[in-house]
């Protein structure tokens, strides 16, 4: 990662190259409203995919879920987040521009209007936002879209635990989408008012919590290095008790070094038995777990690792930037991606847009893109294609010349040591796909 980069030239990056636009931008967008791309959206899904199978299909001790965006509002209140899930707001006088009133010094000038003193006092904001459902908007039909993925889980723990027929310790993840309506969004996608949350619920016998704990702390370091996240920018802190969340009693933030600062990326809580007591009490259902063989029959504590899909896409790009002067004296930017990430594995060159080597590099793109996400660019020098495929962070480029005529074979350029390698077209597919799933 260069050490300069700035939140402009990655912005600039994503929006230029189709990784994040702005969302709603014909009609004058709308604030902190963000759209991914094509190569943003294939990013996201590697990240995902990746995160799925590391956590989830690769153990045997995780089960996933897919749970519905809107549920019954009694969750919310179970789960203290009617009473409890809000930021301290406070409003200039002068100009009504709203702020948090932990992140702003009160006493101090507005800083859209400049006034001074002329906040009102601090209130209670839920972040929670609300809907309605059926045709009536009253509060027999108000509802909330979930601001976090964890208490489906909750909720969902016997039935999971009844068809899977897990045992503790074991967990419950979940990918999806959450809501929150934050008083001041910014830092590009850093913090949005939607956004993707990957995390699961660990459950625990009570007296292990402490080392289940540590082990996850460990393995979300693991995926740190797994993404090409950078580890000297990656830093762990403990987080005190008046600063937790209401249901943690231990709290551990991975906080990363954005260009506006250190702030959270994942967070670690143990939660203890805060949620499947409440949800018991409020619900009537018995959420206990019974020992197979002792026959001791608990309330499992659990541990949680959170992983924002935002923050890791924004933390993957920052890390994976880089700029050099190539031996032509031009500044070569280049994503360094591992390839596992990459939104396109390999381009695929024409060396000339002559028609006798179109019709070799077309159907050879057309047989590797059913294999892989693949590029075909005939366009301007190759040179510049080259340049611009290092610049979204494309590992391989193939490259058919006059001589692949000859002898079958193509170049194929690592988009990290620049080196170049003859192979031969028969052997192309298989090779570009070693060297993907190794070389992560």
């Amino acid at each position: 990662m260069s050490k300069d980069v700035s939140m402009d030239t990655i912005v600039n990056l994503a929006k230029r190259r189709g990784f994040v636009f702005a969302g709603s931008e014909i009609y004058g967008g709308l604030a902190n409203s963000w759209d991914y791309g094509p190569l943003g959206v294939e990013l996201q899904n590697n990240i995902k995919k990746a995160w799925w199978k590391k956590f989830v299909t690769s153990r045997l001790d995780m089960v996933g879920i897919d749970a519905a965006l809107i549920m019954n509002p009694k969750v919310w209140e179970a789960s203290g987040h009617v009473a409890t899930f809000s930021d301290p707001l406070v409003e200039c006088k002068n100009c009504h521009e709203r702020y948090r009133a932990d992140q702003i010094d009160v006493t101090a000038a507005c800083k859209k209007c400049g006034s001074k003193n002329t906040f009102t006092d601090p209130a209670a904001f839920n972040l929670m936002l609300k809907t309605f459902l059926g045709p009536k908007e009253d509060v027999a039909a108000q509802a909330y879209l979930r601001p976090e993925t964890a208490q489906a889980m909750f909720a969902d723990f016997s039935q999971v635990l009844a068809s899977s027929r897990k045992r503790v310790p074991f967990g419950i993840a979940q990918i999806g989408r959450a809501f929150r309506n934050e008083i001041t969004p910014g830092n590009f996608i850093f913090r949005v008012r939607e956004f993707d949350i990957m995390e699961f619920e660990y459950f625990v016998h009570p007296s292990e919590w402490e080392k289940h704990f540590e082990y996850w702390l460990m393995e979300m370091h693991d995926w740190i290095e797994e993404c090409g996240i950078s580890t000297q920018k990656s830093h762990d802190l403990e987080v005190l008790k008046e600063d937790r969340a209401h249901y943690s009693s231990r709290t551990v933030d991975i906080e990363f070094d954005y260009p506006f600062g250190r702030r959270e990326l994942y967070g670690l809580a143990y939660r203890g038995d805060f949620d499947l007591r409440n949800h018991s009490e409020h619900s009537g259902k018995d959420l206990s777990y019974t020992d197979p063989v002792t026959s001791e029959k608990y309330i499992p504590h659990v541990i949680e690792p959170t992983f924002g899909l935002g923050r890791t896409f924004l933390a993957v790009l920052l890390s994976a930037y880089d700029e050099e002067i190539g031996e032509d004296g031009e500044k070569r930017v280049v994503l360094r991606l591992k390839p596992h990430l990459a939104p396109v594995k390999a381009a695929i060159l024409p060396l000339m847009k002559k028609e006798e080597i179109v019709n070799v590099a077309k159907p050879l793109a057309e047989m590797l893109a059913k294999e892989f996400p693949v590029e075909y660019d005939e366009t301007q020098s190759i040179g510049k294609r080259y340049r611009r495929q290092d610049e979204i962070g494309t590992p391989y480029c193939v490259t058919v010349d006059y001589e692949s005529l000859e002898d079958n074979a193509v170049t194929v350029r690592d988009r990290d040591s620049m080196k170049q390698e003859r192979v031969a077209i028969a052997e192309v597919k298989d090779y570009l796909g070693e060297k993907i799933s190794t070389n992560n």
